[in-house]
């Protein structure tokens, strides 16, 4: 049978159901699941033999969606499984329905998310996105599992990123000080401070990662004045940055795409949240609890993702210091140098 699963953006969410379309590909393998995802994130799916990537126009329009379908209708699906549920996708899906196709949609419990963030009713920490992915296609019939830890090396990007970065044993701590919201980004001199903290060290390696242009040009600015540091963003295609993680001893990160790609090549991410709350289902796979920095404040959560403002002018959730976040860093990499 082929499945047709919709889950067009963001970067993040896409890494996010990457552990269970793996356990999809393990265990039906005589199926085909045709993926349809936005551009260049086809890396995430190369290792699975029964996965057949989709490029999504990016960013979608209405008017892309007729096109789109008459694209995928041509795989012939047996289900349709929406792990987006939006305006495009449910326009999409209807188009299906009509041609007697059926379709599973997710349930985000929206509700439940905006009572714990706009109305911040108690609310208890509710299921993870992959959770609910895996509900989704648990009502299309199809099986799924945890034992998802990592992909599948890519022999030709690890060289390639060898080739570019060489190997050495000292410690490697990928930084990301960015994410999509205001909300979700700690002040830059913050983060500055723990890079050039890192950075000073002669036995450790620096990787700043980023994306969009001016993320890469004040990234590279950093580089350029520290020792030992590399800027990543906007330089790598995603197989050979996700390699890159893959070599890494810790990635320092807020709340965003960066904790979930650190997920998906088991790289053990040091996650900072500020507006949002890993309660909401949003923490990256198998990633632990006791990695994750927040400040307790009753206006916390005040965002379900993310927003560009906060309701009381003053971002008091921004307060995290850096000395904060490099003594957790520290903890962890003595921890994995004893043990290994």
């Amino acid at each position: 049978m082929t499945y047709l699963i919709l889950r067009f953006s963001t970067l993040g969410n896409v890494a996010m159901a990457v552990p269970v379309i793996d356990s999809l590909s393990r265990l039906q393998r005589d199926d085909r699941f045709v993926v349809v995802a936005g551009k260049r994130l086809h890396a995430m799916f190369g290792s699975m033999d029964n996965v057949v990537f989709h490029e999504a126009p990016s960013p979608m329009r209405a008017a892309h969606l007729p096109a789109l379908h008459r694209q995928l209708a041509e795989y012939k699906p047996d289900a349709v499984i929406d792990l987006q549920g939006d305006i495009y996708t449910r326009a999409l899906c209807t188009l299906f329905r009509l041609e007697k196709t059926p379709v599973y949609t997710i349930h985000y419990g929206r509700m439940q998310k905006l009572a714990a963030t706009y109305l911040r009713s108690a609310v208890g920490t509710l299921p993870s996105e992959q959770e609910r992915y895996m509900e989704t296609l648990h009502r299309a019939g199809l099986k799924t599992d945890t034992l998802f830890t990592a992909l599948a090396v890519n022999g030709t990007a690890r060289r390639q990123v060898e080739e570019k970065y060489g190997t050495s044993d000292c410690r490697r701590i990928g930084i990301a000080p960015f994410a999509k919201h205001r909300t979700n980004i700690l002040p830059l001199r913050t983060m500055k401070q723990v890079a050039e903290h890192f950075a000073k060290s002669a036995d450790t390696r620096v990787y700043l990662f980023g994306a969009g242009n001016i993320e890469s040009e004040m990234l590279r600015q950093w580089s350029s004045i520290m020792p030992n540091t590399f800027c990543i963003a906007g330089q790598l295609p995603l197989e050979e940055e996700l390699e890159l993680m893959r070599q890494l001893d810790l990635m320092i990160c807020m709340d965003s795409a960066n904790q979930h790609l650190s997920s998906l090549v088991g790289l053990r991410a040091l996650s900072i949240w500020l507006g949002t709350h890993p309660r909401l289902g949003f923490y990256g796979w198998k990633q632990r609890a006791e990695d994750c920095l927040q400040t307790q404040l009753p206006c916390r959560p005040c965002t379900i993702h993310g927003t560009g403002h906060c309701r009381y002018l003053n971002f008091a959730c921004h307060q995290i210091q850096a000395e904060t976040i490099i003594k957790r860093a520290e903890d962890i990499l003595s921890e994995q140098k004893n043990a290994s």
